[in-house]
């Protein structure tokens, strides 16, 4: 089946999700930026400029199949959070399922931050959340509305829930290497598997609610960085226990709060669907990143 597709907030995941989608679909990428759209547009696929909070400026996107929200707040605090994820996640939903020729479906991507802090458990779909800050009960707040408000209009939503992602660009390869490295769990999936995982639940018509995406192998920091540097040939990175780290009178509280949250998440339901990961671990992950760096 051919699909016409409209990845809002069209970024880092969602250029890759659309290069993954081309060949086969119909695809549509929006961002707001003349920068957005001309990266849209490198990417191959087709591009309009329109902000996902305006429903008239969504109007120039042509109706499709499946919607595919990943806009970003940018970094920004709380507000520019709500406005992007709850006001414009809502705005969309509203106006693509008014549409005489309305989507069957949306995808929400969503991120583990909105579990709050496990004390280094594992957690998976069927975990309680707890956001311990305003953006991430702003996140967890948007993941209801992407479940539920599609329904209401006779569609379905499924919230593709990251965990930290990286990859090119994204592989903050120094800051592993020469900064102090505070212990704790990481959990993340390359940005190739985090679109990989929102084309699979799309074209394989998964309708889980809630899918977490994240690697097969959650690390520990010390013990992560201590690897990367062994592959890299240069010295072990300084350690910080979380003690350590949260002495410093600088922390911002979000700051503070990431550090003290951990857990380890689990790919369990992805995985028993059927989703074949490029890079199961960061190993396979780093492969590139560790091969550029020692060739300098």
């Amino acid at each position: 089946m051919t699909a016409r597709v409209a990845i809002l907030g069209c970024g880092y995941v969602g250029l890759e999700l659309g290069r993954q989608l081309r060949a086969d679909h119909d695809v549509v990428g929006v961002r707001r930026s003349d920068p957005g759209v001309a990266a849209i547009e490198d990417a191959g696929f087709e591009a309009v400029q329109a902000d996902v909070t305006d429903a008239d400026a969504l109007s120039a996107v042509p109706d499709v199949d499946w919607v595919v929200f990943a806009a970003s707040s940018g970094g920004r605090g709380a507000e520019a959070a709500r406005e992007v994820y709850v006001d414009g996640l809502r705005t969309a939903i509203d106006h693509f399922w008014d549409r005489g020729d309305a989507p069957e479906r949306l995808v929400y991507t969503s991120s583990t931050g909105v579990y709050g802090d496990h004390d280094g458990d594992w957690v998976d779909e069927t975990t309680t959340l707890d956001p311990q800050t305003e953006k991430t009960r702003v996140l967890a707040e948007a993941e209801h509305i992407a479940r539920e408000r599609p329904v209401e209009y006779g569609g379905h939503g499924t919230v593709a829930r990251f965990a930290g992602l990286y990859g090119p660009d994204r592989y903050r390869l120094e800051r592993y290497l020469e900064c102090p490295v505070t212990a704790g769990y990481l959990n993340m999936v390359h940005r190739d598997d985090a679109a990989g995982a929102v084309r699979f639940l799309l074209e394989e018509d998964h309708r889980e609610d809630v899918v977490l995406v994240v690697d097969d192998e959650p690390v520990e920091k010390w013990a992560f960085a201590d690897w990367l540097a062994e592959q890299c040939d240069v010295p072990f990175p300084p350690k910080q226990t979380k003690a350590e780290r949260l002495a410093d009178s600088d922390l911002s509280s979000t700051a503070t709060r990431r550090i003290q949250t951990s857990k380890r998440c689990s790919n369990d339901l992805l995985r028993s669907l059927g989703y074949e990961f490029a890079y199961p671990t960061f190993r396979e992950g780093y492969r590139d990143a560790i091969r550029e760096f020692t060739a300098h």
